[in-house]
């Protein structure tokens, strides 16, 4: 009986850890198999490929409510401090800007969420590779025939370049103040958000370019994801040795999501009942 008296925002904190930790499995694995196809050549795999190899692999379905119960307390967490800014960001530029930014990652996860709930019960088939491309050039393709669609890409591209700038920034400073104080080894986690969030800017980055490629050519099968943007790393001169850093980087980052899964301070905050 004390379980179920317990603040519902307690729950919903655990889910958000939960969500943490399902950030930090795909992640990595998106990290590995990107260094499987900088070595041995294949096609790396997005946040929803990864999901799909999880769906096949021993226990998958179970993992994969994990996921999507941790998604979306992710999810919640992120709209509620969008919403209610228990943090005190404030009603200036930055902090609305910082709002709106957790709005888009909070309306992400549950994108993601679903999508695992979907595979965990068998309602969609499991796809390798990056699905997440044949998905933005979907909606690239439905948003240029909207009434200024264009100019609404254009925006969607410029939040991309400052999310990956947001990211960019994070990773100079390094200072992760969200962490706890008891955080083991805090250097080198520290590093682990480092190079982590570097390799996501560069990402970001490459996501908004493409999407400015849509806009100027009007061709929405240049729009591409996560599984696009490392393909177009490998392309590079240097390709390979390219791709296997940002892949490693991937996978710091998928680690250091680990970490914040236990260490970091959150509390989701719930409306007040009048």
């Amino acid at each position: 009986m004390k379980m179920m008296r317990e603040d519902p925002a307690d729950w919903l904190t655990m889910l958000a850890r939960l969500g943490f930790a399902a950030r930090g499995i795909v992640y990595l694995l998106i990290g590995v198999f990107a260094m499987d196809a900088a070595l041995n050549g294949g096609r790396p795999s997005d946040n929803q490929g990864v999901m799909g190899t999880i769906a096949e692999a021993p226990m998958g379905r179970l993992l994969l409510v994990l996921c999507a119960l941790g998604f979306a307390g992710y999810a919640i967490w992120r709209l509620t401090e969008a919403a209610l800014d228990p943090e005190h960001r404030g009603e200036n530029m930055k902090g609305r800007f910082e709002r709106a930014g957790y709005a888009v990652s909070g309306i992400i996860h549950v994108g993601l969420a679903a999508a695992a709930a979907k595979l965990a019960m068998r309602q969609a088939a499991p796809a390798s590779g990056s699905p997440g491309d044949q998905a933005a050039q979907s909606w690239s393709a439905w948003l240029l025939e909207q009434p200024a669609g264009p100019v609404l890409l254009a925006l969607v591209a410029i939040a991309f370049f400052a999310t990956a700038a947001a990211q960019a920034l994070k990773a100079y400073k390094a200072s992760f103040d969200d962490l706890a104080g008891d955080v083991p080894a805090p250097v080198q986690v520290r590093w682990l958000g480092r190079v982590g969030y570097a390799a996501r800017a560069l990402v970001f980055a490459m996501i908004g370019w493409f999407l400015i490629n849509v806009v100027l050519h009007r061709n929405p099968d240049e729009a591409g994801g996560l599984g696009a943007a490392l393909r177009q790393v490998r392309e590079q001169d240097q390709g390979p040795i390219l791709l296997l850093i940002v892949a490693a980087g991937l996978a710091l980052f998928g680690l250091f999501s680990l970490v914040e899964a236990r260490y970091r301070r959150l509390r989701v905050v719930t409306p007040r009942r009048p």
